[in-house]
């Protein structure tokens, strides 16, 4: 369960991204954020897996204070978060398997990280990942030989890998054509479903929220101003998100 209580975020240059953040998100849900841009979206989800520090308030994952954590603590606790971004962060010149067996280098003895020798059950693992999200057939491929869609499913697998209770996902389809955004939502919500693991998104296609995900919560100048289903989510609900800038929830 990610708890955020009172939640605010200051940068240094005082600019306030969060304010007075109140949510309950429960192990399992499917959650697309939407927003404007600089509305928040991305230090809500940030804030999970500390990439960005809260200024006050309290921040709990699975009754873990997060800002309480530090070195070894902290980077155990990244283990069960899997985030995806935007740009994928493939290393494009090798083969999607290694990219994949990354997410194992943390779990190993350092001689193995620096001969990058990987025990058996790490590319079993590995394949399995990839299997899962419909792309084992490319396991040797170079990731450069790799559409868009392809390359953000390897990094969904790499992921995977890391066994993770939770998935960020900060604009994973941004980049993508529609066909292929559509089949990368689907499988989050294959993954959420099949895995029980918890999916936030930070998403700027409106349609692709309504369609995929079970719960939407809309921010605004960093305030929370909706949280519901995506059934409720109405015209007027979409106003009151974006204003007069409907245009932007494309």
């Amino acid at each position: 369960m990610i708890l955020f209580e009172h939640v605010n975020k200051t940068y240094s240059n005082g600019f306030q991204a969060l304010k007075d953040v109140n949510l309950t998100i429960e192990q399992g849900e499917f959650v697309a954020i939407i927003g404007l841009s600089g509305a928040g979206k991305s230090t809500l989800i940030r804030t999970i897996n500390r990439m960005h520090d809260i200024t006050e308030g309290t921040l709990l994952v699975n009754e873990v204070e997060v800002n309480s954590l530090k070195g070894k603590s902290l980077r155990k606790f990244r283990r069960g978060i899997g985030m995806i971004f935007q740009s994928f962060n493939l290393v494009t010149r090798t083969t999607v398997l290694k990219n994949v067996l990354t997410a194992k280098v943390p779990d190993l003895p350092l001689w193995r990280a620096v001969l990058g020798i990987f025990p058996k059950k790490d590319y079993i693992q590995a394949l399995e990942a990839l299997e899962q999200v419909g792309i084992l057939d490319k396991a040797f491929s170079r990731v450069d030989q790799l559409s868009g869609g392809q390359q953000q499913r390897v990094a969904l697998a790499r992921t995977l890998a890391q066994n993770p209770q939770i998935i960020l996902a900060d604009e994973p389809v941004a980049s993508l054509d529609p066909v292929t955004a559509r089949q990368v939502m689907q499988d989050f919500k294959k993954i959420n479903k099949e895995m029980n693991i918890s999916v936030l998104i930070n998403i700027h296609h409106v349609e692709l929220a309504l369609n995929y995900a079970d719960r939407v919560i809309g921010i605004k100048n960093g305030s929370i101003v909706f949280d519901g289903s995506a059934e409720a989510v109405t015209p007027e609900v979409l106003s009151e998100i974006y204003g007069g800038r409907l245009e932007e929830a494309v």
